[in-house]
């Protein structure tokens, strides 16, 4: 199924879903032969939602952030002084602007500015700390989903072009379940998908062509070592 107009423009969910399937392949391809990038986006995409999820009320360990911020770089550029700059917040910091940042949602704004108070956390970094803990609210600012929307290039990494960002990301979101019978369409799965689709244009083009709308990816072309427990949950 082409879509010359990008996948953002698209309305069908089925297709949106067979995206966001292909995801984990997608980003073995990005990650090579090295098998950091896969661990570390499914410790983003699985393991740190649960442990937010699990506590009486959400924040991030300075651990958590640590890492958090080695998988962005490990997906985007790597600046090594951000991780040695982001090691330098002290615990108890990191989790009283976490919690309070949690707390502030659903005001995006100020929850962002308050991760921003933060050593090395701008409003991406922020962001893929509102992304993991409450997905239905934020979408992480990668790089490659803000190409793939209209209208939103040249990037910029300011507050104000990560809002409306997210608000184009928002609108998707409605118009996907609003057709969409499962309506479990959050920004951060959306976001997810953008970013499969853009990077697979780049990486693996033949991939997308193996999609049909309501179909998947053949069985025989799965990579399971990277796959998430469930393809399709709530996130």
């Amino acid at each position: 199924m082409p879509l010359s107009g990008g996948l953002y423009g698209c309305e069908d969910p089925a297709y949106w879903r067979t995206v966001f399937d292909v995801y984990w392949d997608v980003l073995k391809a990005k990650g090579g032969r090295q098998k950091k990038l896969a661990e570390l986006d499914k410790w983003y995409q699985e393991e740190l939602p649960v442990a937010i999820a699990g506590r009486r009320e959400k924040y991030l360990t300075q651990a958590e952030v640590v890492k958090l911020m080695e998988w962005k770089l490990a997906r985007g550029k790597f600046r090594p002084r951000l991780q040695q700059l982001v090691a330098t917040n002290s615990s108890e910091t990191v989790e009283s602007c976490t919690r309070k940042a949690f707390q502030l949602l659903p005001d995006v704004t100020a929850a962002i500015t308050e991760l921003s108070q933060l050593k090395a956390v701008g409003p991406a970094t922020a962001s893929a700390i509102l992304a993991a803990g409450a997905p239905d609210a934020a979408a992480f600012m990668a790089d490659e989903a803000m190409e793939s929307i209209p209208g939103l290039t040249p990037i910029q990494y300011t507050l104000k072009h990560y809002i409306l960002y997210l608000d184009k990301i928002q609108l998707c979101v409605k118009k996907l379940n609003k057709v969409d019978t499962e309506k479990a369409w959050t920004p951060h799965r959306v976001e997810m998908c953008l970013w499969a689709w853009a990077v697979a244009q780049k990486l693996c083009p033949s991939l997308l062509q193996t999609l049909s709308s309501g179909g998947e990816k053949a069985d025989d072309e799965a990579d399971e070592d990277v796959r998430p427990t469930k393809k399709w949950k709530a996130r």
